[in-house]
């Protein structure tokens, strides 16, 4: 089945400036024009016509899953992450242990080709400038997503830089990204730096009214801009927001 999805599969990042929504908080049906949704893998198969992007935490744990990772891999001794928490730190100092991870999320990444999906984001990669202690830095955090975005590509999904405008356009290559998922370029003045980077292949999220308000001044018309809440809610709780340019 596999090998059926890759032979018909042209990798190719979403259509610049394609109306787009970010679900990673659970799925709904898409809104009105709305062509490219990103989603978690659990969330089922991407809708009809639509460019599926697939979620996927490469970098750190999901929130009570990190004793489904091969032994040795979490880095629990670090404390989870500050911001989110739950969420634990891969260990990709070493060769050997970027190998045996990548192993590990190829299971997601065939399962989201197997959804429909078109291509991924790979969440955290910049995990190591959040855990005071990590024994892996930039290098190898480049190195783990060259071996992830070859998995990925060889399963025909394009692959999303997740956030971390500080990387440098060779880092960028080296790790083989074909596009950006980008969170509050606009509030912290980045989306220049990721349009640098991918051109107008870029997805940007904002969380904020004012934030989305400028970064639509700023890229909209050249690049997908859409306003999410930040817990990413479904229609029907009071949390839920959207918007677009």
């Amino acid at each position: 089945m596999i090998a059926a999805l890759v032979a018909a599969a042209v990798i190719a990042p979403p259509p610049a400036d394609a109306p787009f929504d970010y679900q990673i908080g659970g799925a709904y049906p898409l809104p009105a024009a709305v062509t490219v949704v990103v989603r978690d893998p659990a969330s089922g198969r991407v809708p009809g016509g639509a460019y599926g992007v697939c979620y996927v935490n490469a970098f750190q744990t999901q929130p009570g899953e990190r004793r489904r990772w091969p032994r040795g891999l979490v880095l629990t001794r670090l404390g989870d992450d500050p911001g989110w928490p739950g969420e634990y730190a891969v260990d990709v100092s070493t060769a050997r242990k970027r190998s045996r991870a990548a192993e590990f999320v190829d299971r997601t990444l065939a399962r989201c080709a197997e959804l429909g999906h078109r291509a991924v984001e790979l969440d955290n990669l910049d995990s190591w400038t959040r855990f005071r202690g990590a024994p892996f830095g930039r290098g190898d955090a480049v190195a783990y997503a060259r071996a992830l975005t070859r998995r990925a590509h060889a399963l025909g999904l394009a692959v999303a830089q997740k956030n971390t405008p500080e990387l440098m356009p060779r880092e960028v290559r080296r790790a083989g990204f074909d596009f950006a998922v980008a969170e509050e370029c606009g509030r912290y003045g980045e989306c220049a730096r990721y349009r640098a980077l991918h051109g107008d292949h870029v997805l940007a999220v904002e969380y904020r009214r004012r934030d989305f308000a400028r970064t639509c001044r700023a890229v909209g018309g050249r690049v997908a801009v859409v306003l999410r809440d930040r817990a990413v809610s479904r229609p029907g709780s009071r949390r839920y927001r959207f918007d677009r340019c």
